[in-house]
């Protein structure tokens, strides 16, 4: 596969030219008193090499292989010009939560060890994958559809690829070009990369080059030696605070968070201040998005100073709720027990 040429790019907004270590968590603090959407400076990044710089004007998207009539090619402008699609979704990575399984269970997974912070929502504007399909005619014997990006070989492993089965990639897989209105930045794709609604943020491959449909199971190291079994993402919920946050004694505070489901729209939180020996249910207002998440927030008055665990569960529109021990994985993925989130609260 010929890759673009690696340049710097303009009119690419000089704001948008941050380029990050391979993994960034979110801080959940940083979300507070922000709308819906994660501001792209508080997006978490995850990269197995480094950040590519490609050069719109050079780069195309080849869509080929065994399960196409007319293997196409397609340029940057030629994207844009189609007709596209604006969709708020989430991302997050497989391994979000690992930390957990070693801090709350004491079973450590290996990996990088997340909190929750590997997470975010955006608006995302791109060209559906099945138009781009559908124009390189897929053949009824189609089975996989495999995505390879154009950052630098992953040590023996080469590019970073993972297949998506056919019928997900007709569905609603988006070729997104804009993150929150603005064209991609470096760290999050640019030019172009694909987004996978409810699934694992590996599925979501960044600087997109290569579209191979396939006319058998296709296997890759992202989905054997790395990210094996994993798919969809569980229920998962996080507060909207600092771990170890000071709260004053005063108040009533209002404390707030976010739940998200890769199998579908949150229809319950519940909410406990004592560790878990009572729940009640959080209010939310807004939308109920589908591959996004639901903000919420319960009023709490605490009645005394010291140490108060915190915590949330969610229960999406599948009936699965979150549980209060996970089995551990052993890449650590999945994790989706309610988190134990540890404040003070002070006088003052």
């Amino acid at each position: 596969m010929e890759h673009a040429t690696v340049t710097i790019v303009k009119p690419l907004p000089d704001h948008l030219f941050r380029v990050r270590d391979t993994n960034a968590e979110m801080r959940w603090e940083a979300m507070s008193g922000q709308g819906y959407h994660t501001p792209i400076d508080r997006f978490f990044v995850r990269n197995h090499t480094s950040t590519p710089i490609i050069d719109a004007a050079t780069w195309r998207l080849r869509v080929h292989g065994a399960g196409v009539r007319c293997p196409r090619e397609f340029g940057y402008e030629q994207l844009r010009a189609m007709p596209s699609r604006t969709v708020d979704l989430a991302i997050e990575c497989a391994g979000n939560g690992r930390r957990f399984y070693g801090t709350q269970q004491h079973d450590a997974a290996p990996g990088t060890q997340w909190g929750l912070g590997g997470i975010g929502v955006a608006r995302w504007r791109g060209v559906p994958l099945r138009r781009l399909l559908e124009a390189a005619g897929p053949l009824p014997g189609a089975v996989d559809v495999l995505a390879t990006g154009l950052d630098a070989p992953f040590e023996e492993y080469g590019h970073v690829r993972r297949p998506l089965p056919i019928g997900k990639a007709m569905d609603d897989v988006l070729v997104a070009y804009e993150m929150n209105g603005e064209p991609l930045p470096p760290d999050h794709g640019f030019p172009v990369r694909l987004v996978v609604p409810g699934w694992v943020g590996i599925a979501s491959i960044k600087w997109l080059g290569d579209i191979e449909v396939a006319t058998a199971e296709l296997r890759t190291p992202w989905n054997t030696v790395f990210y094996p079994d994993v798919t969809v993402q569980p229920v998962k919920s996080a507060f909207e605070l600092a771990w170890n946050a000071r709260l004053p004694l005063t108040g009533p505070h209002v404390l707030r968070g976010r739940s998200w489901s890769g199998r579908g729209r949150i229809v319950r939180v519940e909410v406990s201040v004592d560790g878990g020996l009572s729940w009640r249910e959080a209010e939310h207002h807004g939308r109920h998005l589908v591959s996004a998440w639901l903000p919420w927030h319960v009023s709490w008055a605490p009645s005394r100073t010291g140490a108060h665990v915190l915590m949330a569960r969610a229960t999406d529109e599948t009936g699965a709720t979150q549980p209060l021990f996970t089995p551990r994985h052993p890449f650590g993925y999945n994790f989706d027990a309610v988190v134990r989130h540890p404040i003070e609260v002070v006088n003052g």
